[in-house]
């Protein structure tokens, strides 16, 4: 007979589910969500194709988008809607997904999921030292950026439908 062992942290019961599984650990807790909307599948893809081909042209790292897993801790594992991983830093991607802050985040609003996106998460990217972070809202085309300064946050100015970046120097517009 075998006996299996159950799985005794919430670090365990998210590593045991299934590949695809639309769920994050975000301060210990499982956070599960449904299947992306339509207009954020829209924005997701446009700002992905346009940051993969810039990447990939410009040979300056990887980009990935959800369901990919980021490991920061034991106790907080996202899947951001996107991440780009600076070439310098590629050591960092494993076959299970990134482990340590990606250089850049945007994250595409979803009701269920936005307070976590500006909080909680937000507040691990900063600590974990993701350079830039970008937040969507799908259906207003409004963008929050935040560029880490000091090992801190500051909030600047945006302008709707574009996300300028300053560590990739390019400009992203849906």
């Amino acid at each position: 007979m075998t006996v299996l062992n159950p799985p005794r942290t919430m670090f365990e019961v998210f590593k045991s589910l299934p590949e695809g599984t639309l769920c994050q650990l975000i301060n210990n807790n499982l956070v599960m969500s449904p299947a992306p909307t339509d207009p954020h599948q829209k924005i997701l893809m446009d700002i992905s194709a346009q940051l993969f081909f810039y990447v990939s042209k410009n040979q300056l790292g990887e980009v990935r988008v959800a369901p990919y897993d980021v490991y920061f801790n034991r106790k907080n594992v996202y899947q951001p809607d996107i991440v780009f991983v600076a070439k310098e830093n590629i050591n960092k991607i494993k076959e299970d997904g990134l482990h340590g802050a990606p250089d850049l985040v945007i994250e595409i609003l979803s009701p269920p999921t936005a307070k976590y996106d500006l909080e909680d998460k937000k507040d691990v990217y900063e600590r974990y030292g993701v350079k830039e972070y970008w937040a969507v809202d799908p259906v207003s085309k409004q963008v929050y950026f935040f560029k880490l300064v000091k090992d801190e946050y500051v909030e600047a100015e945006t302008k709707n439908a574009v996300i300028k970046s300053s560590l990739l120097k390019t400009e992203i517009k849906f």
